[in-house]
């Protein structure tokens, strides 16, 4: 029997399909085991999700000077999340979490019964050339996902040292009907390693419009 090249492309799109509900499925089982329980306990406000939390600095600091907020830090590289939950577990803070997976299934998998209150993005990749831009988190449709896993009137919070990224965004969030940009305050002061590798930096924010 002959396989075609279309018959292998299908089965090796199926694969990644189910591979990434199981990924998916895994992660929202986590979240409602672990995160869920200590919201509720706590009483928390809601998430404040921080999207490339690399090695965690900013967002460990972040949770050590709020303790009515749950804090979820979440990268793709295992190595960031491991020296990540090291801080955690040297200062002992039940609001904080760690979690490899991207960003995309986190949400999808994220319950209604954990809202995001705040989001950061800080320097992620520009991928500066035109052709990959399609690669940039910050899309039309990423945005939409946000939105609906986040309260009404939360807060978006974006940082870069890259110029084209910054006037990529603030054309995204502005034709967003999602979203509505502003100039909000930046919530929590605190080093990170790409704040002080780049000296430089321009912050765009905005609130959630549902």
């Amino acid at each position: 029997m002959t396989v075609t090249r279309n018959e292998i492309s299908n089965k090796s799109l199926a694969e990644f399909e189910l591979k990434r509900a199981r990924r998916i499925c895994g992660v929202g089982e986590y979240l409602k085991q672990k995160i869920l329980p200590t919201f509720v306990e706590t009483n928390a406000k809601g998430i404040c999700l921080e999207i490339g939390c690399g090695h965690g600095h900013w967002l460990t600091s972040y949770a050590k000077s709020d303790s009515q907020n749950i804090f979820v830090g979440i990268d793709l590289v295992s190595k960031r999340v491991r020296k990540a939950d090291r801080k955690r577990e040297l200062f002992d803070l039940d609001n904080l979490f760690f979690l490899k997976v991207e960003a995309g299934e986190f949400l999808q998998a994220l319950p209604s019964d954990l809202p995001i209150l705040k989001t950061f993005i800080m320097y992620p990749d520009p991928w500066p050339k035109k052709r990959h831009f399609k690669k940039r988190i910050i899309q039309s449709t990423f945005l939409k996902l946000l939105a609906d896993k986040s309260y009404s009137n939360s807060s978006l919070f974006f940082k870069t040292d890259h110029e084209g990224y910054f006037d990529w965004t603030t054309q995204v969030l502005k034709d967003s009907p999602h979203w509505i940009s502003g100039n909000h305050n930046w919530p929590h002061d605190a080093s990170s390693f790409f704040s002080d590798l780049f000296k430089t930096s321009r912050i765009c924010s905005a609130k959630n419009h549902k």
